[in-house]
């Protein structure tokens, strides 16, 4: 419970809505992380009556955390396998960082299915950092990421190149631009992920507003790309998501695309340095499946 509260919270950044995901009590959750701070001697957030933030220690034990937990529902799926006598079966965990292309997660698995029957596929939603941890650690098989510094004892292959795009209101004044660049955002009130959540993109943001010179302005983070819309509808600011994260237009909202250096995104199939039989043939499969999707685009 420790483990799931800290998570919770840090991808909250708010104990309310991380009780609400758990179905627990906030009592409950603020307990849990509290008794998880004193085991560690140190704490995890920042908290103050208007917000939440992680502290250092956070920050560096989110990506274990995640990891840790993985393996715990990859242990579980695997007792319940042998417990139901499929000794000759193996599992698969297949993460996949929030924001990258589940379409084409959801073409290939099928397919994969289909060669490997007796392979239990477990999809598990973790962040990119949390994936290079789990991969090195054996206790996932594949992740769909983010391209990020830091890949050793990771392979990395580029699926796809990922604009930004901008949700804005069909009524405001920037909704009737072809294409934004970041001056042309300098100082708007900008909504997207989280930081924790997916820290190579937000470094890349961050990068081509640097470049621009312009200025940075996130009043407000959301882990779903559907989130992100509801608040751009209801007048909170300008969203920031990428192409493969759409898979539909908003209504109501103008999707416009970002353009200036470094405003695309490169989203990647990470594999350990030896994958198994399994995960080499999903590797391939969303490969294969990214390129037929570039050829039809085109």
């Amino acid at each position: 419970m420790e483990l799931e509260a800290f998570v919770a919270v840090a991808e909250e950044l708010h104990f309310g809505r991380a009780a609400a995901r758990l179905h627990r009590g906030q009592p409950t959750v603020s307990d849990a992380v509290r008794r998880l701070e004193r085991t560690l001697g140190g704490r995890l957030f920042h908290r103050t009556s208007r917000r939440v933030s992680l502290t250092g220690l956070g920050e560096a034990l989110l990506p274990d955390a995640h990891a840790t937990l993985a393996q715990l529902r990859r242990f579980q799926q695997r007792g319940r396998s042998l417990a139901a006598g499929d000794r000759a079966g193996t599992t698969l965990v297949v993460a996949h960082a929030e924001y990258t292309g589940h379409q084409l997660l959801l073409r290939c698995l099928p397919r994969l299915r289909d060669r490997f029957p007796d392979v239990t596929i477990v999809p598990e939603t973790m962040p990119t950092t949390a994936q290079l941890t789990a991969l090195r650690a054996e206790t996932i098989g594949l992740g769909i990421g983010w391209a990020t510094e830091d890949v050793t004892g990771v392979r990395a292959r580029v699926l796809s190149t990922e604009r930004f795009m901008a949700l804005v209101p069909a009524t405001h004044p920037l909704a009737g631009h072809a294409e934004l660049s970041a001056s042309e955002l300098s100082t708007t009130d900008l909504l997207t992920w989280p930081h924790q959540i997916n820290s190579g993109l937000c470094d890349r943001l961050l990068s081509a507003f640097h470049i621009g010179g312009a200025d940075l302005r996130i009043i407000r983070t959301a882990d779903s790309v559907h989130a992100i819309a509801a608040h751009v509808a209801a007048g909170t600011g300008i969203g920031i998501t990428v192409a493969s994260a759409l898979d539909h237009q908003p209504p109501g909202l103008r999707v416009i695309p970002l353009t200036g250096p470094s405003t695309t995104a490169d989203q990647v199939v990470l594999t350990p340095t030896e994958p198994s039989d399994t995960a080499a043939a999903l590797r391939d499969l969303l490969l294969n499946a990214s390129a037929e999707a570039l050829s039809a685009d085109h």
